[in-house]
């Protein structure tokens, strides 16, 4: 690598000096100048690679650590879903056993009713009979009372 610091020192030295040590000094001069940038530019790429590395690092931690929230996120949010899941097979469980009560409940009093028919039916019918038996007991001593009055002329 050539700087133009390197260069203009080494055309400085070339025109100006005229001792060869003078010469050979602001050689090693520029030689340390280019060793110390190249040292300047080694430790910068070493730094950066240090700061990339553990800027990759933070990058990946804070992903693990973004998808360990997303997913206890989603766990709690299913869990209420969840929840909300089973009580409503329990509730439509619920609607069902009590629609089969209902109807069981409904055959039964359909039962109730035609049996509390059949008796107010017997009930009239013994009523009738009843009022038929005291009409023709009346009609029966009517006629034993005319026998009667009739035999007794």
């Amino acid at each position: 690598m050539y700087s133009p610091q390197r260069s203009s020192s080494r055309g400085r030295s070339l025109s100006v000096s005229s001792s060869p040590s003078e010469t050979e000094r602001s050689n090693a001069e520029a030689k340390g100048l280019e060793a110390s940038l190249l040292q300047l530019i080694n430790d910068h790429n070493h730094a950066s690679f240090i700061v990339r590395q553990q800027t990759e690092k933070a990058k990946r931690d804070a992903i693990i650590k973004a998808a360990r929230v997303s997913n206890t996120l989603v766990d709690v949010v299913n869990g209420g879903v969840q929840e909300s899941f089973v009580n409503e097979k329990r509730i439509e469980y619920e609607i069902r056993a009590l629609a089969a009560t209902i109807a069981r409940f409904m055959k039964q009093t359909d039962q109730w009713l035609a049996a509390t028919h059949a008796l107010n039916t017997a009930v009239k019918e013994i009523g009738d009979f009843e009022n038929w038996m005291k009409t023709m007991e009346y009609d029966c001593k009517s006629i034993s009372a005319a026998i009667h009055n009739i035999y007794q002329e």
